[in-house]
């Protein structure tokens, strides 16, 4: 039978120090899998490897960098003995209306957002494909967002990006599959999330006068919900543990909105 038993399986999760990263770490954990937390935020991302257990690490990990994801990659194979699944989750949210647009902070939010994820899928190929350091193909799971796929006011960039996420994991399973790498490639699109994050960005439209306050943003949210609440970091983990898995062996190219049905 076909399980979601990760077990044997070695696991890199990018922002893996909190949030959605760190509630995917314990996922794909709990499902079996040894897991390598990676991030910037080394202090952080210590503790989250460290309560998982022994057979986990923390590898650092800027994610816009080519050489920090070599030596993450190798660090990883050294500590771990393999690589099976990336997960690209690293991300930045900026919140401005268009016509507020601060060009330095949305470049920095493209450059990890988009940029990040494209260097993420480039290594996990090279250490998966025939020949490379792990070498019998695997999974990528790509961090989009529903963003990508509603119009949200003041997060028009933000959108953009992970609009272009969506575009990455479609080209890069089909490039896969034409190159013979082995490797399944699909993004899910999480709802939004009461964590920092999303807690931010309630606050930041609220500011912004788009709505009067916090608490009439998450009730809009929640009312364009058909499920009738936010998500939970639990929901897109889960989503993601299900990628990683062999339940999805013919699954590849795809998003997979993990929102209540909010971008229907």
């Amino acid at each position: 039978m076909i399980t979601t038993d990760l077990s044997g399986r070695i696991a890199l999760v990018t922002g893996g120090a909190q949030g959605l990263g760190e509630a995917t770490a314990h996922a794909l954990a709990a499902a079996g899998a040894n897991v390598a937390v990676a991030d910037v935020q080394d202090g952080r991302g210590s503790k989250v490897a460290s309560s998982l257990g022994t057979s986990h690490a923390f590898v650092h990990l800027d994610v816009t960098d080519d050489a920090s994801w070599d030596a993450a990659i190798a660090e990883t194979m050294q500590q771990l003995g393999g690589l099976d699944v990336v997960v690209n989750n690293a991300g930045l949210e900026v919140t401005d209306l268009i016509v507020d647009l601060d060009a330095a902070k949305a470049m920095r939010m493209i450059e990890v957002n988009v940029i990040g994820t494209a260097l993420g899928i480039k290594h996990a190929f090279r250490a998966m494909q025939p020949g490379g350091a792990a070498g019998h193909g695997g999974v990528v799971v790509n961090i989009a967002s529903v963003a990508a796929t509603i119009a949200f006011p003041s997060i028009a960039l933000y959108s953009a990006s992970k609009s272009a996420i969506d575009r990455l994991t479609r080209v890069a399973a089909m490039e896969s599959g034409q190159l013979g790498y082995g490797v399944r490639v699909n993004c899910v699109y999480p709802g939004l999330v009461a964590n920092e994050m999303g807690i931010g960005l309630a606050n930041d439209v609220a500011r912004l006068g788009l709505f009067a306050s916090v608490e009439e943003a998450v009730t809009a949210v929640v009312g364009r919900t058909p499920s009738g609440r936010l998500a939970t970091a639990e929901d897109i983990a889960d989503a993601v543990v299900f990628l990683a898995s062999d339940r999805s062996k013919f699954v590849n190219g795809i998003g997979l909105p993990v929102d209540g049905g909010m971008g229907m």
